[in-house]
Parts: C-alpha cells; structure tokens; sequence
C-alpha cells in the first residue's frame, strides 16, 4: 500500500513586500474525532488510545483532552491514519509491528505516517525510498516490487465528499456550542466566519479568499462582511 504527503497547496498572493500576509491561525484542512471515525474507519476509542499511548497523536491537540473537540487532525494526519487502517483490516498486520513500524520511520526521520510510501510483502511493512522506485524492508533490508494503493487520492475524495454543501447552507453563519468555542462559523463548514474577515481585511479578493476555501461560495464571503456590519451596529 502507499501513501504520500501531499496536500493541496495554500496560494497566499503576493502583496510585494516579501511577507506572508496570511492571517495567522487559519486553518483550512482539520477535522474532528467524528469526521476521522467516517474517513478511516477506525473508532473514536482507537484514536483516544492511540494518542494516549503516544502511537499516533493529533497535530491540533488541546491540554486537556477530556474538553469537547480536543482532538483536531490535519489532512497528513488522516491520510496516516487510514494506511493505519488499511494495513490492520486489509492486510492484517497486528497493531503490535505498527507499532514496531511507528518506531523504525521515526528513527529513519519520517515524522509521519503520510511522509513515506509503504508496501505489504508476505505480511511485512516495506517502505520506498524517496524519488526511487526502490522497496526496502523496515527490518530485513529485503527489497521488493508490487503493485501499490494510492491511500491520499481516496482520502482525498471522501474528504471531498464529507465537504458537500447544500444549497441553502451558502450563505449563511450559524454557532454550535461545542464548536470552536461557540464562534460563528460559515454552515456546513467548521470554518470560522472571523477568519474570512481577516482575509477580507488584509486586502484579499473575493478569488483570492475563495482560493484559500475552495468549500465557500461568494455569498459566504458575503454574509460575513454583513455579518461584521452588524457587530459593529450593535456597539
């Protein structure tokens, strides 16, 4: 099986001073347990253990997790987490040499499971080397060739899918209690409407914005200067 780091890139245009002008904090690509639990397959216990263990831990964890959303993974984090999955339930490898594998990426520099490309000969977790066609064993330094399975490219596509809107959610902004802190998002999304304006605010476009959230639609970025007018009528 195979997997890669490979997201789809963040344009920020260029403003001719050299600096990033991204806000800071905007995050585009995060999900929830529940999101991950759909994507992967894989059970909110698992996750919790697994994090707890140290095995596989969230890049957006907060100090406590027993609070509500403690657990936000990236994309590379859920890309790793269903070769994970894929190399359990599909080719039946015991958690025990995942395990044993976590340990031999790391010490060869992969930081996660998404960095590198990884095989199943016999059982047996290989991985290829970077810009080679060269399989090697994680523990025998056997080499092998076979065919591999492109894990991003269906992890992409279900994220795809988990992201359709419908129709009467563009253009509108709602909160949840236990969502980002009760912040108004953009419906259907987990997308802060605050961030948007921050981009709005920053000199952005409407492409430009709409690049940076391909999920919104023009009456998003709509709704959120209205949005900010009606804060601002209010004090």
């Amino acid at each position: 099986m195979e997997t890669t780091a490979s997201t789809r890139a963040h344009r920020t245009p260029d403003r001719g001073d050299g600096e990033d002008s991204r806000p800071a904090g905007a995050v585009v690509h995060a999900f929830g347990v529940a999101h991950v639990e759909r994507l992967t397959g894989l059970s909110r216990r698992q996750l919790e253990v697994w994090d707890r263990r140290g095995f596989f831990t969230p890049s957006y964890g907060a100090e406590d997790r027993r609070q509500p959303y403690s657990r936000i993974y990236s994309f590379r984090d859920v890309v790793g987490l269903k070769a994970i999955a894929v190399l359990m339930k599909q080719y039946r490898i015991p958690l025990r040499q995942l395990i044993r594998v976590a340990e031999e990426l790391s010490k060869r520099g992969y930081e996660n499971w998404a960095d590198v490309r990884l095989h199943v000969v016999n059982r047996q977790v290989h991985f290829q080397h970077p810009g080679t066609e060269t399989v090697e064993g994680l523990f025998d330094e056997q080499y092998a060739m076979l065919p591999v399975i492109d894990v991003i490219r269906q992890v992409g596509e279900d994220v795809d899918m988990l992201r359709q809107r419908k129709a009467d959610e563009f253009g509108r902004i709602e909160r949840h209690r236990h969502l980002l802190h009760n912040a108004a998002i953009f419906a259907g999304t987990r997308i802060p409407v605050s961030t948007v304006q921050e981009f709005d605010d920053a000199g952005y476009s409407d492409d430009e914005i709409l690049a940076e959230y391909p999920s919104l639609t023009i009456q998003d970025i709509r709704a959120a200067r209205n949005y900010k007018k009606g804060l601002a009528r209010r004090d």
